[in-house]
């Protein structure tokens, strides 16, 4: 009995494990596709957002979501297609281990520069108002 105990205790933080992860619910994560390195901003100096991703990354930095308006920045599951999104702003369908702040991404695909208005890529839109609201 004494040598079932560990093992009945494994098995049932490996069921509990499961189950937590298949509970993460699929969300949408807005932000830009950046580095480690640089994280929610990049220095002065050192290129355009994607230059500077692109050579952070290159010298050892990971890609990461970096959502500005939530001051966040998310690790990222997938290193292979955030690359060509580099310091571009995106949206990342997936599911978010909230412990490591890791996103297991789904998708990722361009996004509009102002992810509070989901108008705004509607081409002959105002930028500033592209959902034709008016102000109170």
């Amino acid at each position: 009995m004494k040598k079932l105990t560990p093992l009945l205790f494994v098995l049932t933080i490996s069921v509990g494990s499961a189950l937590a992860q298949k509970e993460a619910k699929e969300q949408i994560f807005v932000g830009k596709i950046g580095d480690s390195q640089c994280g929610l901003k990049h220095p002065m100096g050192m290129g355009s957002d994607k230059d500077c991703t692109l050579m952070c990354v290159k010298g050892g930095g990971k890609f990461v979501l970096a959502d500005q308006n939530k001051k966040v920045v998310y690790q990222l599951d997938d290193q292979k297609t955030p690359e060509k999104f580099a310091g571009e702003m995106v949206k990342v369908t997936g599911t978010l281990d909230k412990r490591t702040k890791t996103i297991k991404v789904k998708s990722i695909e361009p996004a509009a520069e102002n992810p509070c208005n989901p108008c705004a890529k509607k081409k002959g839109q105002n930028p500033c108002n592209p959902c034709g609201k008016k102000k109170p």
